[in-house]
């Protein structure tokens, strides 16, 4: 430190002590060595001399040295001490008088006794040092100092022997020495000793290997190499093949195919000392060559061709196969087979593999010739002469050994033929689709399938033929489906007409044979057909006859009102006829000529009457329908009830099939008439005490007519006239009439609103008295005959009489009016 930089560091002391001399007074140690350690302290406010004693740390009363400072030092050393022994020191201020102002005590340890110099220095790696040295009592650490001549300079806390000193320059010389430390400092440095780091790894720049036995390997240059080692080592071996050049590429041969090898390099300097070794690096060789390569058409795939080889089971790593041919198919594979795709019949095809690693590919293998299948036969052709036998033929292809012609009809049977030549014959059938085709075989196996020839045989003729009449001018024709028919053609042939027409054609195994004509017998064959084959015309026919013609021109000859004749026109060969008569109920007769009667029909009834032609091949269709209406009935019940002396009221009950009606009453005095459509009538204008004939006529709604003849009416006898009421003596009265006439009894009612009276008079007379009549009230007054039964006639008039009295008996009787019976 120079002169000025110790004055500032003075300087500063000065100003720390001067504002630390109120404080207590401190101290401290500043360093240690072997042999001295140096004080300071802050200046104590005063003091003009500063004295420093000396005693070991653990004989504190007998003091083996003395310092004294002046009044401006802060800092003092003491010398001339052992090494590695712990001191008491006590440090006073004096003041001119040498008077003790303050003081204090502390305790050090000198630094250890100087190292000697290490012992060995030696290089493991280009940047690393190991340092062995031997060690110094009292030491809790060490020191070392390296440098070289570059300006390096660095010094390194160890603990202990050897220590490594590590992140150096390669290959550079170092100049170290050592110090022993505690807690109170360090020692001198011992004498230097020189050491130099070795060269530094070589790289590996490339590895490779050119063929299946051989590696080459090149290296980075190290600077100031003059030689270079390689080791080499195979993956599970414990041989060690170690190779020296003064070149940095190398090519190590003699070396197993497909074996991954570990290398290690490291560089040589002039004094001949090995550098670092270069981190390992892997490196495979090339695989062996394929062997045992054979080939296959591939299974089940017509256009691919298997190739399988022979695995090396010694080789490290994974390892793919590439396969080609001289037609340019590749394939590749990691196991020992492989399929070449895109093959094609009569192909000649050399064929390589070769393995290839990491390192790069084998030698292929020895070439393999392989000739494909054969191409499929052309040129099919199909001769189905008569009988039950047919032929196929084809035209033979190069490289083919032998043929074999597979022959499927469509009931699921398969019939196969082997042959050198180019022909088949076999077994064919009505009915059948045959599909036919033909493979040509080799050593590699069959020819792909070609043309398929489709061969349709005719279809087979129906079975179970039926016919039936399903209507009077159709005919359904069903049989069972035959085999190898897609369409059937029913032809139909007018044996009375000889007319042949085709009628029905259809997929389905049934037919409607329609707008046939009637009453006529048809033959019917059915011909199964379909598009590639035609139609079988060789089928059996059969016969049938349509139902009766339908009867015409029905006529209708009424014999009464519950009875008809029906009349018909029909032209058929062969029938009996059922005419029908249908309403609410049925009636029917049945002829084998064309009328026939009905008879017992219920009045009130309409019916339509058809007519039906009925012969073994059906029955014909109803003819047009006629209708008949069968006179109405006469009602049940008839009342005749008399309304008044001139007019009564004709009621009955339902007569079924009755419109309307007309009522008739008759007598030798006149007669009444009334036409309704109800069920009562009022009629007027009779006579009373005649004897009338009760008859009706009841209409339908056609105008039948039914005349309904009832039993005989009388009307009631008549009302009197002229009636009178004379006064008797006493409190009675004679009530006086007019006789009409026949021998009725009369009745007399006087009705007062408190009294009533009456009296009756015999056949014949005229008159009746009424006896203890109250007078002084208004009386009506009814005469009216008497009816056989005894009832009176209820319609008579009534009169009002006064009675007044005279006296204590009736007095004059006044007549006050008459009126109608309510």
């Amino acid at each position: 430190m120079g002169f000025l930089k110790w004055l500032g560091v003075i300087f500063l002391l000065n100003i720390c002590s001067q504002a630390l001399v109120s404080s207590a007074f401190q101290a401290s140690v500043f360093s240690a060595t072997s042999r001295s350690i140096i004080l300071r302290w802050v200046r104590v406010q005063g003091a003009t001399l500063y004295k420093i004693t000396v005693a070991q740390f653990d004989s504190p009363s007998y003091p083996i040295a003395f310092a004294y400072f002046g009044e401006n030092t802060v800092m003092g050393s003491i010398s001339s001490l052992s090494p590695n022994v712990r001191y008491q020191f006590t440090l006073e201020a004096l003041d001119d008088t040498d008077a003790v102002l303050n003081s204090v005590s502390l305790d050090a340890i000198t630094a250890p006794q100087m190292m000697d110099p290490i012992h060995t220095v030696k290089s493991i790696d280009s940047k690393t040092l190991i340092v062995e040295f031997a060690g110094r009592a009292g030491a809790t650490h060490y020191i070392i100092r390296i440098r070289n001549a570059n300006g390096f300079y660095r010094q390194d806390s160890v603990q202990s022997s050897p220590a490594a000193i590590t992140n150096l320059e390669p290959y550079t010389d170092y100049t170290l020495s050592i110090m022993a430390a505690n807690t109170g400092g360090h020692s001198q440095p011992s004498p230097p000793v020189t050491a130099k780091t070795i060269l530094p790894p070589p790289q590996f720049y490339d590895t490779s290997s050119p063929s299946n036995d051989s590696i080459t390997v090149a290296l980075v240059p190290v600077a100031q190499a003059v030689g270079y080692s390689v080791s080499i080592y195979k993956l599970g071996s414990s041989t060690n093949l170690g190779y020296n050049t003064s070149n940095t590429n190398l090519t190590i041969s003699g070396l197993d195919a497909g074996s991954l090898y570990t290398m290690v390099a490291f560089a040589w300097d002039v004094e001949g000392r090995g550098g670092e070794r270069s981190p390992y690096t892997n490196q495979t060789t090339r695989p062996p060559t394929p062997s045992s390569v054979s080939a296959s058409v591939a299974s089940g795939n017509m256009a691919g061709l298997s190739v399988s080889w022979e695995l090396n089971l010694d080789v490290d790593g994974s390892i793919q196969y590439h396969v080609m041919t001289n037609q340019n198919l590749t394939c590749n594979s990691t196991s020992n087979s492989c399929v070449l795709w895109g093959i094609s019949c009569g192909e000649i095809h050399t064929i390589y593999v070769t393995a290839i690693n990491e390192a790069g590919p084998s030698y292929p293998s020895s070439p393999l010739v392989f000739v494909t299948y054969p191409c499929p036969p052309g040129s099919l052709a199909f001769q189905a002469p008569p009988g039950a036998n047919c032929t196929l033929t084809w035209d033979s292809v190069p490289l083919a050994d032998f043929y074999r012609a597979v022959i499927k009809s469509g009931e699921g049977s398969e019939e196969t033929c082997n042959t050198t030549g180019n022909n088949c014959t076999f077994h064919c059938e009505c009915g059948f689709t045959y599909l036919m085709s033909v493979f040509a075989f080799n050593q590699a196996g069959s020819s792909p399938q070609g043309n398929v020839l489709n061969y349709t045989s005719v279809p087979c003729c129906p079975e179970d033929l039926t016919i039936s009449a399903v209507s009077t001018d159709t005919l359904e024709i069903t049989w069972t489906p035959s085999r190898g028919a897609v369409v059937y053609e029913i032809e139909a042939q007018d044996l009375l007409a000889c007319i042949h027409s085709v009628q029905c054609k259809d997929t389905a195994p049934v037919c409607a044979l329609s707008d046939l004509s009637c009453d006529t017998p048809y033959t019917v064959v059915v011909a199964p057909c379909n598009d590639i084959s035609g139609c079988n015309r060789e089928c059996t026919f059969q016969t049938k006859d349509t139902a009766p013609c339908m009867p015409v021109d029905l006529m209708l000859h009424t014999e009464n009102s519950s009875a008809v004749g029906v009349s018909w026109t029909a032209h058929n060969r062969d029938a009996n006829y059922t005419v029908s008569a249908v309403g609410h109920d049925v009636h029917t007769c049945t002829t084998s000529g064309y009328r026939c009667d009905i008879a017992d029909l219920p009045c009130g009834s309409t019916y339509d009457v058809s007519v039906m032609a009925v012969s073994a091949a059906g029955q014909s269709l109803p003819s047009y329908s006629d209708s008949l209406e069968t006179g109405p009935c006469c009602p049940a019940n008839l009342t005749v009830d008399q309304v008044t002396q001139a007019m009564t009221n004709l009621s009955w009950s339902y007569a079924k099939g009755a419109h309307s009606v007309i009522t008739s009453l008759t007598s030798p005095y006149g007669h009444a008439r009334c036409h309704t459509k109800d069920s009562h009538c009022l009629m007027g204008c009779i006579t009373c005490g005649t004897n009338y004939t009760v008859t009706m006529e009841a209409y339908s709604h056609s105008g039948q007519m039914s005349n309904c003849t009832y039993k005989r009416f009388s009307s009631s006898a008549c009302c009197p006239s002229g009636v009178r009421i004379y006064r008797l003596a006493g409190n009675s009265l004679r009530v006086y009439w007019h006789n009409a006439g026949g021998k009725h009894s009369y009745v007399t009612e006087m009705v007062s609103s408190s009294n009533n009276y009456t009296c009756t008079a015999s056949p014949g007379e005229n008159s009746c008295d009424v006896a203890g009549v109250q007078c002084e009230a208004l009386y009506s007054v009814v005469v009216a005959p008497l009816t056989l039964e005894g009832p009176k006639v209820l319609f008579c008039p009534q009169r009002q009489y006064k009675v007044t009295c005279s006296g204590g008996n009736v007095g004059a009787v006044i007549y006050r009016g008459k009126r109608s019976v309510d």
